[in-house]
């Protein structure tokens, strides 16, 4: 584990945003500075935290395990569904096949889950029993296994206001959001990658509760993009006391950013206009740095290398010219 001192003599030193201006214009998404090229498209992870669809502040090495832990998992799943990852230059750099990206996000839920209301738990817990089309029993416990994974799909920011719209797969197909022969590849290619997912976690203490996948097109086929199975797109619970927590009706020990999104939730934040953000102290921003390094490492195993921060802007500008030299 990354020592508590080097965390927190790195937080002057995070990545918030990089400017490359030889590489033309930049998209900057949530955690992501995007470049465009004509074939490949250069994806920076930052530093930044977010929750609710705003910008928290920034946490020490967030950028470089999310990066690490998607293209490890990139790797793993090839064999499934083809991926948009060319290479990784840097711990904070992928460089990606410029794919056509299709407007759903594909949710997949081993787990009734969630602390916000709009979250799948709190609509059961409003007495919903048909949510995303889908029926579900009576008498569910929050965090309980459901019988079998289920995917509720959403458009990508398409929906009022530019938040995600709950979808079924039958409104998907019925409007021509996506061809249904896609859309069941999109489909097939999902409940795939979460139960490979699922058992390499088992294996490591884990347990995948739910993740989000996207995709995207080229050369006339899907491409699995943006990041896969990493603690912004993923829930994970410790499989250890598990059972023991649910009997006892406890929360769930977490390895994911859900527990950022419930201390704002405490702290009265819920994302919406007329509130304030609550500021993170120092003890905070470590204690997420530590968990997202804990998380790499117990997926992967390997032990995370903290590159030095100070000259973080530098080191990813130069990786990234040499990488694309080396493409031609």
């Amino acid at each position: 584990m990354v020592q508590a001192k080097v965390i927190q003599k790195s937080i002057p030193h995070v990545l918030k945003t990089i400017d490359i201006p030889q590489l033309g214009k930049k998209s900057q998404g949530k955690v992501r500075d995007i470049y465009f090229k004509d074939k490949e498209r250069i994806l920076i992870t930052t530093d930044r935290q977010s929750a609710f669809d705003v910008i928290l502040g920034h946490i020490p090495f967030k950028g470089a395990v999310l990066n690490l832990l998607a293209a490890f998992w990139f790797k793993k799943t090839e064999h499934i569904v083809a991926n948009h990852m060319v290479s990784v230059p840097d711990p904070n750099v992928l460089i990606a096949k410029n794919c056509q990206s299709i407007p759903i996000e594909m949710v997949i839920r081993g787990y009734i889950s969630g602390v916000t209301n709009t979250s799948i738990w709190g609509s059961y817990q409003k007495g919903e029993r048909v949510i995303y089309g889908l029926k579900f029993p009576e008498g569910l416990k929050k965090n309980q296994r459901l019988e079998t994974p289920v995917i509720t799909p959403t458009t990508h920011g398409g929906g009022a206001g530019g938040h995600d719209e709950r979808l079924t797969r039958e409104q998907i197909i019925e409007r021509k959001i996506v061809p249904k022969k896609l859309y069941e590849q999109m489909e097939e290619a999902t409940y795939d990658l979460f139960k490979y997912g699922s058992k390499l976690c088992e294996r490591h203490g884990l347990i995948l509760v739910d993740t989000k996948y996207e995709f995207g097109k080229s050369d006339g086929r899907i491409h699995l993009i943006d990041e896969i199975h990493t603690p912004d797109s993923s829930r994970y619970f410790y499989s250890e006391g598990y059972e023991e927590r649910q009997e006892r009706n406890e929360q769930q020990r977490q390895l994911s950013k859900e527990f950022v999104r419930k201390w704002l939730i405490d702290n009265g934040f819920q994302g919406k206009e007329d509130q304030s953000i609550p500021e993170m102290s120092p003890e905070f921003v470590q204690s997420i740095s530590e968990r997202y390094i804990e998380l790499y490492e117990h997926i992967t195993g390997d032990k995370f290398i903290k590159n030095d921060h100070s000259n973080a802007l530098k080191r990813v500008e130069n990786n990234i010219i040499d990488a694309l030299k080396r493409l031609g």
